[in-house]
């Protein structure tokens, strides 16, 4: 595919900028990576980022953020509550003013936000890139790259035009870990013999699951301890169809984001669908397999040594989830295992 053209608008280093990616928890690790190459490039650059509450553990603890803010605009929504949105438009009036914003998401909510934060300029993907194109007439400044081209890139990309230098693709491959947890949360469940792989049966529409089925069939092929994790009511109901169907798999507890980090921290392999938890292993740089049906895996992933891809034949369309396609379900169990230990045996 052709590479578009990069246009700088200019090459002034800011020094105080600020981050707007809300949601949700693999989008923002995706978007994460951008820190280490910003402070690479100029380690004196302050970095605020606005982020829904739900998601702060995912921040806290990474050193190249000067500070989190917090918002409240899912909550807001939810109780269809107009005075919520005026409290959390209010908060940003009160804020100094930075001499950049970046909207790394996209989407109507996430660009008024943006624009609203007091800033010498805000900027964003233009009309044909951004994900909901309205929201392209609220920033000052914009970027063109393809919505279909892979996040990570587009990532790097819109950081890199922004504040005028360039980070080469390849650098990523060389990431260092950005998630950090609070403390190191006790597993119970963790094997010192075997090696440690974590389940993920669920993910948030039905379409990009892999069927419990074949996930057990799977735990009977590969000699290891299997830690199945679960966020809600409906993937604990998976978790416990799968541990019916298997006696070497352990339930974990409910966890927080912090001890789902310390957890994929310590393990050997995360295997799951395309959902937040799967890409932490990505953020920590452990070892992972995401399996890929109605969701593009050339588009929400990026492979390196430790992180592989395994896409259903299907064909995708990146701009909306076909919940009718189940061809995830075609995924080879033996394919799955090749992988696994080539990763890790």
């Amino acid at each position: 595919m052709r590479r578009l053209k990069r246009r700088w608008h200019c090459k002034i280093v800011f020094m105080r900028i600020a981050i707007v990616k809300l949601s949700a928890l693999g989008d923002i690790v995706h978007a994460m990576v951008v820190l280490q190459f910003i402070k690479k490039y100029k380690q004196d650059i302050s970095i605020d980022w606005f982020v829904e509450k739900r998601y702060k553990e995912l921040l806290e603890f990474n050193t190249d953020i000067n500070q989190i803010h917090l918002v409240n605009l899912k909550k807001a929504k939810e109780e269809k509550s107009f005075f919520i949105l005026y409290k959390e438009f209010k908060k940003l009036r009160q804020l100094d003013k930075y001499d950049m914003v970046i909207d790394m998401q996209g989407l109507v909510k996430s660009a008024l936000f943006a624009r609203l934060i007091p800033s010498e300029e805000t900027i964003g993907f233009d009309n044909h890139s951004a994900r909901e194109s309205l929201a392209s007439f609220f920033y000052n400044k914009t970027f063109s790259f393809d919505y279909k081209r892979n996040i990570i890139e587009r990532n790097m990309e819109i950081v890199s035009f922004a504040l005028g230098f360039f980070i080469d693709p390849k650098i990523i491959q060389f990431k260092i870990p950005f998630l950090i947890p609070s403390k190191s949360h006790p597993i119970k469940n963790l094997s010192k013999i075997k090696k440690n792989i974590v389940l993920i049966p669920g993910a948030s529409t039905k379409s990009k699951c892999y069927p419990v089925k074949s996930l057990a069939s799977l735990t009977k092929k590969i000699d290891a301890n299997f830690i199945i994790i679960w966020g809600n009511k409906k993937e604990k109901m998976l978790a416990d169809e799968l541990r019916s169907l298997s006696s070497s798999v352990n339930i974990s507890n409910k966890l927080s984001i912090d001890a789902l980090i310390s957890l994929i921290s310590k393990v050997d392999l995360v295997i799951g669908p395309d959902t937040g938890p799967t890409h932490l292993a990505w953020g920590l740089n452990v070892p992972s397999i995401v399996l890929f049906g109605s969701t593009p895996g050339y588009r929400n992933s990026y492979l390196t040594k430790n992180n592989k891809i395994i896409e259903s034949s299907t064909k995708v369309n990146p701009y909306k989830i076909n919940k009718n396609d189940y061809s995830i379900r075609d995924i080879p169990v033996k394919k799955i295992v090749e992988l696994t230990n080539a990763l890790i045996f």
